[in-house]
């Protein structure tokens, strides 16, 4: 199951976007569940929160969980709080691209 992100995750939405994740993510079907943040354009730490409270709602619940289509500025606060392999993305300034020949 893919779940989308809205436009914006900051600390104004976060409350409400993560009680409309939590209801998606109590009903979800096992085995895994994907959040896709392709979509995310504006975000802060709260969308850190929010991802690390929905990876412990999955983990409670024996599903493997994932984050799809990570924008660079989540990606950089990902590394920034060391949580980056938590979600599978490789910390910036140590993937595979950015790497000297």
């Amino acid at each position: 199951m893919s779940i989308a992100l809205p436009e914006s995750l900051t600390m104004q939405q976060a409350s409400a976007v993560m009680a409309a994740l939590q209801r998606l993510l109590r009903d979800a079907p096992g085995p895994q569940v994907s959040l896709d943040a392709a979509g995310l354009r504006e975000l802060d730490t709260a969308a850190i929160a929010v991802l690390l409270q929905c990876r412990r709602q999955m983990q409670e619940r024996g599903l493997a969980f994932s984050v799809s289509g990570v924008p660079p500025k989540l990606a950089a606060l990902m590394s920034l709080y060391g949580v980056a392999d938590l979600f599978g993305v490789a910390p910036i300034g140590h993937s595979a691209d950015s790497a000297a020949p």
